[in-house]
């Protein structure tokens, strides 16, 4: 089941909020893990088995971490085997494909292999045990010693199939003291809304230009190439954006109060300031569990450049079991390692305007590695951008393409920046009356919109 599905948004989702609401207080965790059961389990009835093994999992290892807290050695064992454990279900679900593949192509040869469904949401509730575990041993948390809170932060049904990746810490008093009422119910209503206008509205159109842009595997021509890649670099930021709002809404509506996972990352005038505001979750945890245990920048520079890359192709590789994301990752390790030796004080001393130019030039590109697959595609679509094997400087589709969707890119534009919404949230104080008005709005075209388009692409089967 996914948020953007009118089943959800008209059939589960206001059944199991009354259903909670009027339950009694002590009742409400119970309701909310069997919630989460029946949500995942409605497209993945066999991978619930895998979710609740995991929960289950990392519940009695974190009990037996905080037992042994004053045996550092035995801690470091278990934490080993935890990590194992987790890096094998990860790898033969996620990544055992692959690796075969890889293998094969090393040694020139076929290695046939089942294709495997990937559970949805595998990554991010892995981690999200995974930092569970770690702020244990690092004595920034202690262990949930009742099974039921712990099973309601690893299985909430308003992240676990798209994110953010919610900190223990974060939310451990509300795991068993949290508040419903009117105002969260209409504030998680609203980031809700918001969220499914920019997926469905925003994104899935998008989504389609650029499909229809790539899908024919012909030679773009140059004004073609940038529309696809403008196309999709709006869409891949209100599809990620929206959902990290849907689920902060969701969260909202149940008494949790999740972080903000995006912060309008295009409006940045560095990669770095880019990484800070994108995805923001992610980034955390492979900065706080990754790279700073490798020693971050308090090391020489040799291991820190070590550091920044290792980190990269790693969150390259957490986004998918293909090179080209192995790729993705290492280009953005190396842009951030030129800007912190070479770029960052040119950048601070340029206008702002040129800064963010450079650094949305930089990132339209590095989503041409993410979403090409194929290297020799790839390369063509970046050559494409410099009009090297172009059809020409423009053909048919492309400027029907700029045509028919000229009215979305000026709307897009702004909608992926802070002003807009400041203005509407100006405006709500204003007139709250206005404002619902706007939200009923949306919501009715994002329905309109769910009925009579079947194209709704979902990205984080990937993940």
């Amino acid at each position: 089941m996914v948020f953007s599905n009118i089943f959800f948004i008209f059939g589960f989702l206001p059944v199991f909020l009354l259903i909670y609401y009027l339950a009694p207080y002590r009742l409400r965790n119970i309701l909310l893990v069997a919630g989460s059961f029946f949500f995942y389990a409605w497209g993945e009835p066999v991978y619930v088995i895998l979710m609740i093994f995991s929960a289950l999992f990392h519940y009695f290892m974190g009990l037996e971490m905080e037992e042994l807290s004053c045996h550092p050695q035995k801690i470091r064992g278990n934490l080993i085997f935890i990590v194992v454990i987790d890096l094998l279900i990860l790898g033969f679900f996620k990544y055992y494909g692959f690796f075969l593949d890889s293998i094969g192509g090393i040694f020139g040869i076929s290695i046939s292999h089942p294709e495997l469904s990937l559970p949805i949401g595998i990554s991010f509730y892995t981690f999200k045990n995974l930092s569970y575990i770690f702020d244990i041993c690092q004595k920034k948390i202690h262990a949930q010693k009742r099974l039921l809170p712990f099973m309601v932060y690893s299985t909430m049904f308003p992240h676990m199939t798209a994110g953010p990746i919610i900190r223990y810490a974060d939310i451990e008093e509300q795991l068993t003291r949290r508040s419903i009422n009117i105002i969260k119910l209409g504030v998680g209503a609203e980031y809700f809304i918001k969220g499914l206008a920019a997926k469905v509205l925003l994104a899935d159109n998008l989504a389609g230009i650029y499909a229809d842009l790539t899908a024919s595997g012909e030679a773009l021509s140059l004004l073609g190439a940038w529309i696809a890649i403008f196309a999709y670099t709006m869409q891949i930021y209100f599809d990620f954006s929206g959902y990290s709002n849907m689920a902060i809404g969701l969260g909202k509506m149940l008494g949790f109060d999740f972080k903000k996972n995006f912060d309008y990352p295009y409006i940045s005038t560095s990669v770095s300031e880019f990484w800070r505001r994108w995805h923001i979750s992610l980034g955390s945890w492979f900065r706080d569990y990754i790279y700073i245990p490798l020693g971050g920048n308090r090391v020489s520079p040799l291991k820190h450049i070590r550091n920044i890359f290792i980190v990269w192709a790693l969150t390259g590789l957490w986004h998918g079991a293909s090179w080209n994301f192995v790729l993705w990752g290492l280009y953005y390790g190396l842009l951030l390692l030129l800007e912190k030796f070479v770029l960052m004080d040119l950048l601070k001393k340029i206008p702002k305007p040129l800064a963010n130019l450079y650094t949305m030039l930089a990132v339209m590109i590095g989503w041409v590695f993410f979403s090409q697959t194929d290297f020799s595609s790839m390369g063509n679509f970046l050559m494409a951008l410099v009009g090297i094997g172009v059809s020409g400087f423009a053909d048919t589709q492309a400027l029907f393409a700029l045509r028919s969707s000229l009215i979305l890119f000026l709307i897009a534009i702004p909608a992926s920046r802070p002003g807009l919404y400041q203005h509407y949230k100006l405006s709500m104080r204003r007139s709250p009356w206005k404002a619902a008005a706007v939200n009923m709005i949306l919501l009715l075209l994002s329905v309109a919109f769910l009925v009579y388009n079947s194209y709704t692409p979902f990205l984080y089967l990937k993940f």
